[in-house]
């Protein structure tokens, strides 16, 4: 498939019916800066990017757990992929489409007076339909059409918060000194109390030095993986696999979070406290309050037509992420586990059937689940602590050939061994960072020493996927080396792939598009002389990795 239409897909999952109410939340809570927790995720996207959709592509694998049996060898491999997709195709799909499901269920008893079941069940039935019957092209097609409902929808809603008479237009509304105090684009470096330094260390310091290389999260797995996997492997070729990766995150963190970080800013001015909006809308379950309630509330303030179309857009949001993930867990059920472990030889037509069950499974298990979570951000939240201290394993074993299925395995029971023991254990007393830092370095340590306490893998393994998906860097030396000096000459990286040029795209990336993201909001801040700045910033740096690629020097054909 073509990588726009793969790229827009990417960002149409991601834009998920529980997202505006994430920044909402964050943006109360935390103000504008409040988003590293995930912005900071960018750095992720433009390793994929550079480092890893290429490698992806060239992987030849059908699914992103598929490649487990290429990279390691025997039963540990086997047991490795099985249970990564029971754990991320069943788990932590049913977590995700929770979270999105309990945004559907606010937003639809604020806008439309309806019940939390009736919501599930219209919302369900309307995705198990597309999941189950259309697959995979199909959910293609029609992200892509859904994206452009749900960001028209997007704009709308922000233009309407900005036209509440106590909001006063953009000029009106950074006026107000409640906004004010929330519009920063990064945290105040105020060391002063405790309290200024927890908000300092979560809204950035962590994010930008500890989570976005060690956190699992979907949509931002370090070395991709998860969906994205799924539509690198979809692309005609290499070059259109980078192309998604690179329009994904172009849209999803330059162009989409304004629309909704105005409406958050313009809530704040007609909603300043929660007891506000439990005023405004006593219907809505007191177990379902939360600050990311005001993101609906907000688009009660638009025209009825264009109420109509704003609904219509969150619906196609959810529908995007939910029949995504649905789909994607079906393939992981139904590939990785069913047809691999339970019935090899199953006819097209059990494994179809067997898919079909899968997805109905998971939405009833999502259902049930968001009818317990209260806010998107306790779904955020529990995302980041079980996936905390396994993702540089991720990053390592397509850079490091002694890393192996062992070493996985151990990494992800720790990570929920560690994450369940600081959430429901003792009272440690800690805040939520250092809870997060001490798991991903309890976790980190434990998969390093598995790494050395057992055997590496085959060297015939090793081989084989050097062969196959031609890695660089000074991580396999010495499979190459060892395989030269019995006569197997591999073919080594391709020109211009060496980590150090791939990092370096990687840095030059990230300063084009922060840069983008605040020139944007500096636009809408009313401050010129600083967005054109930005602006120069973002050419400038687009240039420069422009010129990477035309004056990348060669390679050595054996890394």
């Amino acid at each position: 498939m073509s990588g726009w239409l793969l790229g827009l897909s990417m960002v149409a999952t991601t834009f998920a019916a529980d997202t505006p109410g994430l920044v909402t939340e964050l943006v109360r809570t935390k103000g504008v800066s409040g988003n590293w927790a995930w912005w900071a995720f960018l750095l992720t996207g433009m390793l994929t990017v550079f480092l890893y959709a290429r490698l992806w592509r060239r992987s030849g694998v059908r699914t992103d757990l598929e490649f487990y049996e290429l990279r390691y060898s025997g039963r540990p491999a086997v047991v490795l992929r099985v249970f990564r997709a029971l754990y991320l195709g069943v788990v932590f799909n049913v977590i995700v489409m929770a979270v999105v499901s309990v945004a559907a269920i606010k937003l639809g008893q604020v806008l439309l007076g309806a019940s939390p079941a009736t919501v599930l069940i219209c919302g369900g039935v309307t995705t198990l339909v597309l999941s189950a019957f259309g697959g995979f092209r199909a959910v293609v097609l029609t992200d892509c059409l859904l994206f452009g409902v749900a960001m028209t929808g997007a704009i709308a809603a922000a233009y309407f918060a900005l036209q509440h008479p106590s909001v006063g237009g953009l000029s009106g509304l950074f006026s107000h000194d409640s906004v004010a105090a929330k519009q920063a684009l990064t945290p105040a470096w105020d060391w002063s109390s405790t309290e200024s330094r927890d908000l300092l260390a979560t809204t950035l310091l962590v994010p930008l030095t500890v989570q976005w290389w060690s956190v699992w999260y979907p949509g931002a797995e370090p070395g991709g993986g998860g969906y994205l996997a799924q539509r690198m492997l979809a692309a005609k070729n290499e070059d259109h696999a980078f192309g998604a990766v690179m329009l994904f995150n172009v849209a999803h963190y330059a162009l989409r979070p304004w629309p909704w970080i105005l409406v958050a800013l313009a809530s704040i001015v007609v909603y300043p406290e929660l007891a506000d909006l439990r005023a405004a809308f006593p219907a809505v379950d007191e177990s379902k309050l939360g600050h990311d309630l005001a993101y609906p509330a907000m688009l009660t303030m638009a025209p009825i037509g264009w109420r109509g179309l704003i609904i219509a857009s969150l619906l196609s949001a959810y529908v995007s992420t939910i029949s995504t993930h649905l789909n994607w867990g079906a393939s992981y059920v139904t590939g990785d586990f069913y047809q691999r472990v339970v019935d090899p030889a199953a006819s097209p037509q059990r494994l179809v059937m067997v898919g079909r069950i899968s997805t109905v499974v998971m939405m009833l298990l999502a259902s049930l689940l968001a009818l317990w979570l209260q806010t998107a951000k306790q779904g955020f939240d529990l995302l980041l602590s079980v996936g905390a201290g396994t993702d540089l394993i991720y990053i390592l074993r397509w850079y490091w050939w002694r890393v192996n299925a062992f070493a996985e395995i151990v990494a992800m029971a720790a990570s929920v061994v560690v994450a369940a023991y600081l959430q429901f254990g003792p009272d440690h007393g800690l805040a939520g960072w250092q809870a997060l830092c001490l798991g991903v370095a309890v976790t980190t340590a434990i998969w390093f020493s598995a790494i050395w306490l057992s055997p590496p893998e085959r060297p015939a393994t090793l081989e084989a996927f050097c062969r196959q998906v031609r890695p660089s860097g000074p991580g396999w030396r010495r499979v190459y080396r060892e395989a030269a000096r019995r006569g197997d000459m591999l073919d080594g990286p391709k020109d211009g792939e060496s980590i150090r040029i791939g990092l370096l795209r990687m840095a030059l990336g990230c300063v084009a598009i922060y840069s983008l993201l605040f020139a944007v909001g500096k636009f809408l801040y009313g401050e010129p002389l600083q967005c054109g700045l930005l602006a120069l910033t973002s050419v400038v740096s687009t240039a420069a990795l422009a010129a990477t690629y035309w004056r990348a020097p060669p390679t050595p054909r054996a890394a």
